[in-house]
């Protein structure tokens, strides 16, 4: 049954996009990936990830063995070891453009982030409750009204249930309008998100992420961000007068494990935070 008032393939690709997000996006799911480089024993991945106790760590191995991004391997009844899967070791390029949107874009924090708490920024962003399908309607449509959008975003819903997730995404910097009853369009740094979503698009779809620049929504924009990410719990900063190149898109980055780790902050996260709260 469609989700949307989008055609079938897109509609697909929406979804396929939002069931990605959802699995790596629940706190920490990506840095128990990026610790799993090679099979290891329950207490030697507990090592590497020593912020969740004994009680937090178990649910989630499991949810991602239930996802198909990490498995669970018994040699013998003594000796069991997790191991992330092909599928999951296939999506690790695209934290290296997610670390690069967030760069650009979002607001610069008073200390320096870790190139992962980079990643968890953005994917809390783009976890908004229909935020893929309202940025698939705005990149395809331009501009459109609140009700068109609730129409295509929502279909067979009340259709002023499309603003809360539609302020939502305006207060994150996302979209922008130039007032009430005006309509809506992607703003430069939701622009800047072809590469990234793309990519997730090419990687949910099992195709190699060299199929990201030939997306046949987000494939084709190359246009650098021009603002800075906005928050609805703080002020908007001033732009900065340059702006860095995006990265390319139809290019798998070169990346390597420990360069998510390769920043100023401490690797082991000073507290845990509240689900879907950001570090801006």
């Amino acid at each position: 049954m469609a989700l949307t008032g989008l055609p079938p393939d897109t509609d697909a690709d929406v979804a396929r996009v939002t069931e990605a997000l959802a699995m790596i996006t629940p706190r920490w799911n990506v840095r128990i990936l990026l610790a799993l480089k090679q099979p290891l024993r329950y207490k030697e991945l507990a090592a590497k990830v020593p912020w969740l106790r004994d009680g937090q760590l178990a649910p989630k191995l499991k949810q991602l063995c239930d996802t198909g991004l990490v498995e669970r391997t018994e040699h013998n009844p003594r000796h069991v070891t997790y191991g992330a899967t092909d599928r999951a070791t296939a999506l690790l390029p695209v934290l290296p453009l997610i670390v690069t949107w967030a760069e650009q874009c979002l607001e610069k924090p008073e200390q320096p982030l870790s190139a992962i708490e980079q990643v968890e920024d953005s994917l809390t962003l783009l976890t908004r409750r229909h935020a893929a399908a309202i940025l698939w309607v705005l990149k395809i449509r331009g501009e459109v009204s609140g009700p068109a959008l609730a129409q295509e975003v929502i279909p067979g819903s009340y259709w002023t249930n499309v603003y809360p997730p539609l302020r939502q995404l305006v207060d994150d910097g996302l979209v922008v309008t130039d007032g009430n009853g005006q309509p809506y369009r992607l703003s430069p740094t939701g622009e800047g998100l072809a590469p990234v979503l793309g990519a997730l698009s090419a990687w949910s779809a099992g195709q190699p992420l060299t199929q990201a620049g030939q997306h046949p929504v987000w494939g084709s924009t190359q246009a650098a961000p021009e603002q800075r990410m906005r928050l609805s719990s703080q002020p908007r900063r001033q732009a900065p007068t340059t702006t860095p190149a995006p990265a390319r898109t139809g290019q798998t980055p070169v990346w390597q494990r420990t360069a998510l780790f390769s920043h100023a902050t401490p690797s082991r996260p000073s507290a845990a935070l509240p689900t879907g709260g950001l570090r801006r």
